[in-house]
C-alpha cells in the first residue's frame, strides 16, 4: 500500500508540473510580487491627494468649464433682453430708379390731359429710433431673464457639487484598490515562504511530496488575485485620471491609505441635523418654478394695453438727372397704442397652460424632495452601518495574524496540516479586506450625503 500511494500521485504531479515550470526544486521560488507593477522614476509620477485632486478638476475638468461657460451666455441673454427696453435706433437709405413714369389722364375745361408724374431717379435717407414706453409684458420678461441667469449659476454649482463627488469616490477606489494590492501581494509572498519553507524540509525527507505540492499549488492559486488587483488599481487610477483630464498615460499615485480616515468613522450623524437647505436639485426646481409664475403673470399681462414711442428723420431728393437741387427733409414723431380685445382665446389658453405648468412643477418638488430625503436616510444608515463592519472587521484582524503565526508554528512542530495555514491565511486576507471595504463605503456613503446636503465648497 505505501508502495502504491507515490504512484497515484504521480500523474497530478506531472499535470501539474506544466503549469508551474517557472519553478523548479532545486531552487527556491522568488516572489513574482516585484513583477506586478511597472517601474517608475519619480520625476515621472504625478503626486495626488485628495485636495490636489479637487483643485484640477474643478479647474481643468470639461463639464465644470462648460457649466461656467452657460453662467457668461446667460449674462448675455440677459443684457439683450434688458436692450428692449432702450431706444431701438437704425439707419436707411435707399436709391429708386424709375424706367416707365407713372401717367395721370385728367381734363381741364373739356380737353383730356395726359401727365407724367415723378421723377428718374430718388433718392432717401434717414433715422429712425423707436422705444417701448408701456409694456408689462416686457417688463415681466425682464425677471424671467434674472431667474434664467441664477439658474445657470447653480447649475455650474451643482456641476461642481457633482465633480467633487465623482473625483472623492474615485480616490477612494484608488486607494481602496492600493490595499487589496497590498493583501493579496502578502498572501502570495506568504505561500511562496510556505513553499520555500516545504521544499527545505522535504529535501531533507521531513515532509511529503503531496504537502509540497499543495503548497505549490496554494502559491500558484495566490498570484492571479494580484494580477487581478493590480488590475483593478489601473482601473481606478484611469477613472481619476479621466475625471482629472489628465493623459492616460500619466503616471500618478494618491498619497495616503484608508486607514487615514479611521477617525471620521467615529463622527455621528444625527438624522435630525440632516437639511435639504443647500441641496442644488433643489434650489434648481424652486427656481424654475418661479419662472414659471413670472411666465403666468407674463401671459396675462399679454392682456393689457402698451404704449410705444416712434421718431424718424429723413431727406429726399429726386431729379431727372444726377444733378440735384436740393434735399428736403421730413421728420415724424409718434405714440403707438395697442390695446388687446380679442385673439379667439389664445391669451386665456396660454394662462391655463401656465397654471398647470406650476402645479405639475409643485409636484415635482414634493417628489423630489421625498427621493433626496430617503436617499440621505439610505446614505446616513450605510455609514452607521460601515462603521460597526469596520469595528468587527478590525478586531478580526488581530485575531487572524495570530491564528496564521500559530497554524504555521504548528505546522512546522508536527502537530498541525498544510489545510489549517490555508484557511488562516484565506480568513486574514477576507479581514484585511473587509476592513478596507468598510471604510471605502463609509467615505463614499460620507461624500454622497453631503453632495445631497449642497456642503461641498466649490469656489
Amino acid at each position: 500500500m505505501n508502495h502504491r500511494l507515490p504512484c497515484l500521485f504521480i500523474p497530478i504531479f506531472v499535470a501539474l508540473s506544466s503549469l508551474f515550470n517557472t519553478y523548479t526544486y532545486g531552487q527556491e521560488a522568488v516572489p513574482a510580487a516585484g513583477r506586478f507593477m511597472q517601474e517608475t522614476t519619480q520625476d515621472s509620477v504625478l503626486h495626488l491627494t485628495l485636495e490636489d485632486a479637487l483643485r484640477i478638476a474643478l479647474s481643468d475638468n470639461p463639464n465644470v468649464k462648460i457649466a461656467d461657460r452657460t453662467i457668461t451666455k446667460q449674462k448675455y441673454a440677459r443684457k439683450g433682453t434688458y436692450a428692449k427696453l432702450f431706444p431701438q435706433i437704425s439707419s436707411t437709405a435707399s436709391y429708386d430708379r424709375t424706367i416707365r413714369k407713372q401717367v395721370m389722364s385728367m381734363k381741364f375745361e373739356g380737353t383730356s390731359q395726359r401727365i407724367s408724374v415723378g421723377m428718374y431717379n430718388n433718392i432717401s435717407a434717414g433715422v429712425s429710433a423707436s422705444m417701448p414706453l408701456v409694456n408689462a409684458q416686457l417688463w415681466e420678461s425682464l425677471k424671467i431673464s434674472g431667474l434664467e441667469v441664477e439658474a445657470a449659476v447653480e447649475s455650474a454649482r451643482s456641476s461642481r457639487l457633482s465633480m467633487i463627488e465623482e473625483v472623492s469616490n474615485a480616490y477612494y477606489a484608488v486607494l481602496l484598490a492600493e490595499d487589496a494590492l497590498d493583501s493579496y501581494r502578502q498572501a502570495y509572498e506568504n505561500a511562496v515562504d510556505n513553499y520555500n519553507n516545504l521544499k527545505g524540509s522535504y529535501d531533507v525527507g521531513l515532509t511529503s511530496q503531496y504537502d509540497l505540492m499543495s503548497s505549490q499549488v496554494t502559491m500558484a492559486n495566490a498570484e492571479p488575485n494580484v494580477y487581478s488587483a493590480e488590475n483593478s488599481l489601473y482601473l481606478a487610477q484611469w477613472r481619476l485620471k479621466a475625471l482629472l483630464a489628465l493623459d492616460l498615460d500619466q503616471q500618478i499615485e494618491c498619497e495616503g491609505r484608508l486607514t487615514d480616515y479611521i477617525s471620521q468613522l467615529e463622527v455621528t450623524y444625527p438624522s435630525d441635523s440632516l437639511s435639504l437647505s443647500g441641496n442644488s436639485d433643489m434650489k434648481i426646481l424652486e427656481n424654475q418654478r418661479k419662472q414659471l409664475e413670472r411666465n403666468l403673470q407674463m401671459q396675462k399681462n399679454a392682456c393689457l394695453p402698451t404704449l410705444n414711442l416712434s421718431f424718424s428723420y429723413s431727406y429726399n431728393v429726386m431729379a431727372d438727372t444726377f444733378v440735384f437741387d436740393s434735399w428736403n427733409p421730413y421728420s415724424v414723431l409718434g405714440f403707438t397704442l395697442s390695446i388687446p380685445i380679442f385673439s379667439g382665446g389664445q391669451r386665456k389658453s396660454a394662462v391655463k397652460e401656465a397654471e398647470i405648468d406650476i402645479k405639475n412643477a409643485s409636484l415635482q418638488i414634493e417628489d423630489t424632495e421625498r427621493s433626496l430625503k430617503l436617499s440621505m436616510m439610505q446614505y446616513l444608515n450605510t455609514m452607521l452601518t460601515s462603521a460597526k463592519q469596520y469595528q468587527a472587521a478590525r478586531s478580526g484582524i488581530d485575531e487572524a495574524e495570530k491564528g496564521y503565526d500559530i497554524a504555521v508554528k504548528r505546522y512546522h512542530a508536527g502537530s498541525g496540516t498544510l489545510l489549517e495555514i490555508n484557511n488562516s491565511q484565506l480568513a486574514l486576507t477576507q479581514a484585511q479586506l473587509n476592513v478596507c471595504q468598510s471604510i471605502y463605503n463609509w467615505l463614499t456613503a460620507k461624500t454622497s450625503l453631503e453632495k445631497i446636503e449642497g456642503q461641498f465648497i466649490t469656489e
